[in-house]
C-alpha cells in the first residue's frame, strides 16, 4: 500500500505539470486575489487542483484532500491528500520556470502540528525534476537518491527564505535577513516553499526557513527534506507551521533556530 500511494502520487503530479505547463506556454493572467491584491490565484491553479482532486478521489474515494484552491473534503480512511496544484504562483505567472506541483499523503487530520506524513511528491513542470520521498524510505530526485549537504559552519551556510504577502509582516521579514545576511555565506529567496525544501534535501542550499506558510505550501517537501536527512521543525519542539518551518542539515539547524529568535523572528504574525 505505500509504494501504492507514492506512485498514486507520482502518476496524478506528473499529469498536473502537464496541464500546468500546457497551460503556461498559452498564457496565464491572474483570475482573483486572496489575501492581498499580491496574493494571487490563477484560472491554471483552479483547473490542476480540480484534475487532481478528481483523480484522487476517483482511485481513493474515502480519503480526505486538503487542497490550496478547493479546501477540505472529508474522508472516512484516516488518509489525507494535501495539495498545492501550483506552488509559486508568482513565478508561474512570469514565466519563471521555477513553480511546482504539490502533493502529500499524510496520516490524520489536515492540521500540520498533529498529522504524521507518509509520502510526498514535488514536480517542477518546466525542468522535469521530480523529487520524492516516503516515511522511512528515503528521498529522490527522479530516480537518484538524495542527501542533505554536509556539515558547514553558519558563516559557510547558502540560506533560502521566503517572505509573506502582507506588506507589513514581509518588512518584519526582511529586517531578520538584514540582520543575519553578514553571519552566512549568502540567502536566496525563490519564491516556491515546496521546492526551496527539496532545494535543501538535494544539498543545493544548506537550510531554509520561513513564516506564514499554510499546510499544503510545506507538506510534501518537508517530507523529502526529511526523508533526505534535515531537521525539519517548528520553533522548539513544535512541528512545522505558520509559525516557523526551518529546515537544515541537523547541526546548522541547531545553530538557526536559536539565531532567528536572537534576530526577531517571533514577531506576530
Amino acid at each position: 500500500m505505500p509504494s501504492e500511494l507514492l506512485d498514486l502520487a507520482r502518476t496524478i503530479a506528473l499529469e498536473a505539470g502537464e496541464l500546468a505547463a500546457k497551460r503556461r506556454r498559452e498564457g496565464v493572467e491572474v483570475a482573483a486575489t486572496k489575501s492581498t491584491i499580491v496574493d494571487v490565484v490563477t484560472e491554471a491553479d483552479r483547473e490542476v487542483e480540480r484534475l487532481i482532486r478528481s483523480r484522487i478521489l476517483d482511485a481513493r474515494p474515502d480519503d480526505a484532500i486538503l487542497g490550496e484552491e478547493g479546501g477540505s473534503s472529508s474522508g472516512t480512511s484516516g488518509l489525507t491528500w494535501v495539495v498545492d496544484p501550483i506552488d509559486g504562483t508568482v513565478n508561474y505567472l512570469y514565466g519563471i520556470p521555477h513553480y511546482a506541483v504539490s502533493i502529500a499523503v499524510v496520516e490524520g487530520d489536515p492540521d500540520p502540528l498533529t498529522w504524521t506524513g507518509l509520502h510526498g511528491c514535488v514536480l517542477n513542470p518546466a525542468i522535469g525534476e521530480l523529487f520524492t520521498g516516503s516515511r522511512g524510505e528515503g528521498a529522490f530526485l527522479n530516480c537518484d537518491a538524495i542527501r542533505v549537504a554536509d556539515p558547514v559552519p553558519l558563516e559557510l551556510a547558502l540560506i533560502n527564505t521566503g517572505f509573506a504577502y502582507a506588506a507589513a509582516t514581509r518588512a518584519e521579514q526582511g529586517e531578520v535577513v538584514t540582520r543575519m545576511l553578514p553571519m552566512v555565506r549568502d540567502i536566496r529567496r525563490f519564491g516556491t516553499a515546496s521546492l526551496d525544501l527539496c532545494m535543501v534535501a538535494n544539498g543545493r542550499t544548506n537550510a531554509y526557513f520561513e513564516r506564514t506558510l499554510s499546510p499544503w505550501d510545506h507538506a510534501a517537501g518537508a517530507i523529502v527534506a526529511r526523508e533526505a536527512g534535515a531537521v525539519v521543525t517548528g520553533f522548539g519542539d513544535a512541528a512545522p507551521s505558520r509559525d516557523l518551518i526551518l529546515a537544515a542539515e541537523p547541526q546548522l539547524a541547531a545553530r538557526l533556530e536559536p539565531l532567528l529568535i536572537e534576530l526577531g523572528s517571533r514577531f506576530e504574525i
